[in-house]
């Protein structure tokens, strides 16, 4: 049976979380990044970093130009809104969503997959501190699990194409907690969606709002802040 699995991997704090647990059930890993013309491309060699710090058996870039498209402050001149509240993010789907991203990641990393024969895909959705973003939702996941069996030569030949969602239930501290227990550093993660060059985070974004929330619930300072602060 063919342990690998194929693991989206951002850079971020969620990304680096599902990767720990893939490889904590015994998955020989293959992560999978994009440069798809995010503001915060830097999240990208912390992506590169996560894969030497795990042990990443291949790691691959792929190149989506989705500021072609538009349509989100991540990938077009729209500001990236600060310092809303809880009741403020969870109101409508933020500016920061992009059109169809996890259905383009998603069908890359199961191209990918079936071209090394894993049956296995994680990714680092989550459906309490998502921020309104619909293709975080359990029951999208499910359609496109649905949607791989039927549209890939190993589905229909049988083969039981599985979407992991390892954190989509948990909150942002029950993530942060169950990455510590499994060793991910978090220093080299980024969740900013306005970073500045050097990968400093704005402490302001709606991501880096939840984020520092889940690490002060513990009762922690958010090394990434701290390695910056010295």
């Amino acid at each position: 049976m063919n342990r690998s699995a194929v693991v989206l991997l951002s850079g971020g704090l969620d990304s680096a979380t599902a990767l720990a647990i893939a490889r904590s059930q015994g998955f020989e890993t293959c992560a999978i990044s994009y440069d798809y013309g995010q503001r915060h491309r830097v999240e990208l060699s912390l992506a590169a970093q996560q894969c030497s710090i795990q042990g990443v058996a291949k790691h691959i870039t792929v190149d989506v130009d989705m500021r072609k498209i538009g349509g989100s402050a991540l990938t077009a001149d729209i500001e990236v809104p600060k310092d809303r509240d809880e009741a403020a993010m969870s109101h409508d789907i933020p500016i920061t969503y992009v059109p169809a991203r996890n259905t383009v990641f998603l069908s890359y990393a199961l191209a990918w997959a079936e071209v090394l024969g894993a049956n296995d895909i994680f990714i680092g959705v989550n459906a309490l501190d998502y921020s309104g973003y619909p293709d975080c939702r359990p029951e999208y996941i499910s359609a496109f699990q649905t949607m791989a069996r039927l549209a890939t030569k190993v589905g229909v030949e049988g083969a039981e194409l599985t979407i992991h969602t390892p954190l989509i239930d948990l909150t942002k501290a029950q993530i942060i907690s169950a990455g510590l227990d499994l060793g991910v550093q978090y220093e080299f993660t980024s969740s900013c969606y306005d970073p500045s060059p050097e990968g400093r985070p704005c402490r302001h974004c709606d991501s880096c709002l939840l984020r520092e929330k889940g690490f002060a619930s513990l009762g922690m300072t958010d090394p990434l802040v701290a390695r910056f602060d010295g």
